[in-house]
């Protein structure tokens, strides 16, 4: 087999990575010399790996600055609506070598490396993941940031600097072990904290009422400092500011009290101030009601508000007013998008801010956070549902909890004139659910401070209007909205999968990177049979490197040319890891039944990280490990079959797996995932999927033609009967001798399998391994499974976060996207529309 060309090598062909040219290489080497001089102000032979990638990283981010400068400068002159994107969680990854791609810096960075004698692969591999997400949520957060920059929005991402990010997994004896993710230890080059725009945030105290309205006292006062990252946009320099708070505890903290003796004690206290920006919370798709995840959500949404509001009524570039004063304009010049409800106290945040600091009337106050606020809902889940107890808010957020009943008070008044005497329409409908402990249900809180709900994906959509919120959709119908979740392809094709994106551009040109649904022009080469032979190559190209990856990561050998079976996503029951598990066991004792029988190689590779308090997510992964352990050391079964738990799976470890991956796993039960965005990467990189209808499989099924996927199981409405009839799982396990012969191999699960399933494993059994087998027959036909493969690229347009960003700024946010590229920093202004000079200082 031949080498595999090296992503340098490969980089040098692709002219969408930017012009190499000598100027370019020779100002690099220069910035390089001179960080790395600033760094040690030594020799290079004494430099380690790391001191090489902060010079680099650092090179790079010089040519950032500039641009960053320029465009906030821009949005300051021109004033135009902003767009607030809150969320709890952005998992964006590294940083580096998408900085290099979106700048058509990443060829003239290979070769000034390259001359310097240093590996640029290598360089990349030092810089930590920012592991500030938990999953798609997350992850969503962090490709939509990049497709607002791509399309010119004045957008800013806000959310929270935590000091430890998602846990670290470690697989011992085939258990998770979680070890912390200390990301921050060596520095991170991308961000810069702005102390001058602190801002103080308040907790506890209690509420006066007077002839002049209400007035919180008496608080707890934290600090949110802010660490400033930019995004920049492909190729338009355009650079935007992602926003993090850090906690930081005031001076006096704990030191008010003249009489206080243990100044000491007073000051080691600081940190649990400190504390609320300390870590993330593991759990995906899953609601801890816990007081310090409560102050979370309220800490980044106070401070985010307070720095919304200094922007607005800052004054307009030229004119003579000092400052806004009037809040008519608000949601003209302002959109706040809620990253499921997180966020969801920024809605009683804001209405304090107006009707108590600002003084405004409360209709007035609430017709502008109406249509100021927009919520996008993740789950259907109810265990994810975020509904907090009355008495934790009432501590925590007096204030606020006086607003929720206040809001509450006037939505039901609403209904009960439109429905006489339907109480349990307004049970239903109300903010706080009665019952054992009070609590406030944070997703109608988000509906109904709201002008805009959406799904995430056509069929989740409709249970979000359909099922789950039923009652809100029949009284504003025209508030519920579908957004189908997209990707980024600057990360997830350009950077992660070069081969391929080489391929694709010498075929239909390089305007796709920026307009994906190009991508159906390679409709006109299926039949194209060198086409075909070439996005083999790529898959072989990129299966053999992983291969090697995995050899010297994790010590195990892998044939490269066995099926590369995939399942990575958090572990969740709903996402059904177990039932794949099922079928690797089928799989093993039909080789063990007849090894003599053809079998098409498998590589069956699952991995993903189980919150820590999620006991049945760890079970799983146990059980996995288990399987594997019997399965790579049974001689019989030799190299037809081998099952890897990758390790540690997160941002990093998707690039290189995902371009490397054969069959896609998408095996939610129907009505249980929302939308899914690995499906989409997959699809994009070159791989099958083998899914159920859920979430966006539904969408890729109708782009590709569900004849170019293996679909297979119930649908919602099956899935629903069964809920009727009642799903008995023993009837399965009686009817299907092979289901019988896998499950006695486990008995833990098998308990809740038989009596405590949910999402329905048993039921999608028998067609799932059916499924699997029309998968085996058609890899052993190479051209025909290429040809799939290819339908499936050139169907994923639809798919990209720039698409979905559009319809958000369309039908949500009534903005207009810009292709306008500002000028770069070495090239004059020019002057502004106004007519005024540009030589503003850029604002913040």
């Amino acid at each position: 087999m031949s080498r595999p060309l090296s992503d340098q090598e490969r980089r040098k062909q692709i002219s969408i990575r930017g012009i190499v040219g000598a100027e370019n290489v020779a100002e690099l080497k220069r910035g390089f010399n001179r960080h790395l001089h600033f760094t040690l102000v030594k020799d290079r032979n004494v430099a380690t790996p790391r001191d090489y990638f902060f010079a680099l990283a650092h090179t790079v981010r010089d040519h950032l600055v500039g641009r960053w400068i320029r465009t906030q400068q821009h949005y300051y002159e021109r004033d135009p609506k902003r767009i607030y994107y809150l969320s709890l969680e952005f998992y964006m990854g590294r940083t580096l070598q998408n900085t290099m791609i979106n700048l058509g810096l990443q060829n003239a960075c290979d070769e000034a490396v390259y001359q310097l004698g240093l590996d640029i692969e290598e360089l990349e591999e030092i810089e930590e993941d920012a592991g500030l997400g938990n999953g798609g949520l997350g992850r969503l957060a962090a490709c939509f940031l990049d497709s607002m920059a791509t399309l010119g929005l004045a957008a800013y991402g806000y959310g929270i600097r935590y000091e430890y990010g998602i846990f670290n997994q470690k697989i011992r004896d085939g258990w998770q072990v979680e070890e912390a993710d200390d990301w921050l230890r060596h520095g991170n080059p991308w961000e810069k904290a702005r102390p001058e725009y602190m801002l103080p945030v308040h907790f506890y105290g209690r509420v006066e009422h007077s002839g002049t309205g209400a007035k919180w006292v008496d608080t707890q006062v934290v600090l949110a400092l802010p660490y400033d990252t930019p995004v920049p946009g492909y190729m338009n320099n355009t650079v935007n500011t992602m926003r993090l708070w850090s906690a930081r505890a005031p001076n006096d903290f704990n030191l008010r009290d003249f009489n206080v003796g243990d100044y000491i004690q007073a000051v080691l206290d600081r940190n649990l101030a400190e504390n609320i920006s300390r870590v993330l919370y593991p759990n995906d798709n899953f609601f801890e009601g816990k007081e310090l995840r409560l102050k979370q959500e309220y800490f980044v949404v106070a401070a985010t508000l307070q720095d919304i509001l200094r922007r607005f009524k800052a004054s307009k570039f030229g004119s003579t007013d000092s400052v806004r004063t009037v809040f008519d304009s608000f949601p003209d010049q302002v959109a706040i998008q809620l990253n499921d409800t997180h966020p969801a106290m920024a809605i009683p945040e804001l209405m304090r801010i107006f009707v108590d600091i600002e003084k405004l009337p409360w209709n007035k106050a609430w017709d502008i956070t109406k249509r100021t606020f927009a919520y996008t809902n993740h789950t259907v889940l109810p265990e994810a549902l975020e509904r907090w107890p009355v008495d934790l808010v009432e501590k925590l957020l007096p204030r606020h909890l006086q607003i929720i009943y206040e809001i509450n008070q006037r939505h039901l008044d609403h209904i009960a004139s439109l429905f006489p005497a339907d109480v349990d329409r307004l049970r239903r409908m109300s903010l706080i659910e009665e019952g054992g402990t009070k609590r406030i249900n944070m997703a109608h809180l988000c509906i109904v401070g709201s002008h805009a709900v959406n799904g995430v994906a056509k069929i989740h959509s409709e249970i979000v209007r359909t099922q789950v919120f039923k009652d809100f959709a029949e009284l504003e119908p025209e508030k519920f909205q579908n957004k189908t979740n997209g990707i980024t392809p600057r990360r997830w094709l350009l950077l992660c999968n070069p081969g391929l994106a080489e391929l694709i551009a010498e075929k239909i040109g390089e305007d796709y990177v920026r307009d994906l649904s190009q991508l159906a022009k390679l409709h006109d080469f299926v039949d194209d049979d060198l086409f075909i032979r070439e996005v083999a190559k790529v898959k072989q190209e990129n299966k053999v490197k992983f291969a090697l990856y995995l050899e010297k990561e994790y010590k195990v050998k892998i044939n490269p040319s066995s099926m590369f079976d995939v399942h990575v996503k958090r572990i969740h029951e709903y996402k059904r890891q177990l039932m794949n598990c099922l079928h690797i066991i089928t799989m093993y004792n039909r080789i063990k039944r007849d090894p003599t029988k053809l079998f098409v190689p498998r590589t069956v590779i699952i991995g993903g990280k189980a919150a820590p308090g999620y006991h049945m997510a760890k079970m799983i992964i146990k059980l996995i490990n288990a399987v594997a352990q019997v399965v790579n050391n049974d001689p019989v079964v030799g190299s037809k079959l081998k099952v890897i738990f990758l390790e540690n799976y997160r941002v990093s470890l998707a690039e290189k797996v995902i371009p490397a991956t054969d069959l896609s796993e998408q095996i939610s039960t129907a009505g249980t995932e929302a939308s899914g965005t690995g499906n989409m990467k997959f699809m994009l990189n070159g791989a099958l999927t083998i899914g159920t209808m859920d979430g966006a499989n539904v969408e890729m099924a109708e782009e590709a033609g569900e004849e170019n996927l293996f679909i297979f199981g119930m649908r919602v409405e099956d899935v629903a009967e069964l809920d009727r009839e009642g799903y008995d799982a023993q009837q399965y396990y009686d009817r299907l001798p092979e289901l019988k012969q896998a499950v006695d191999l486990f008995k833990d699960v098998v308990n809740m399998l038989f009596h405590h399933d949910r999402f329905k494993v048993f039921a999608d059994y028998e067609a799932y391994v059916k499924c699997q087998e029309k998968v085996s027959e058609l890899y052993l036909n190479s051209k025909a499974w290429t040809k799939m493969v290819i339908r499936n690229i050139a169907a994923a347009g639809k798919f990209s976060s720039d698409r979905t960003i559009k319809e958000y700024a369309r039908d949500i946010w009534h903005v207009e996207p810009s292709d306008l590229k500002i000028p770069p920093p070495n090239e004059p202004r020019e002057v502004a529309e106004d007519g005024t000079p540009n030589g503003t200082e850029a604002r913040a």
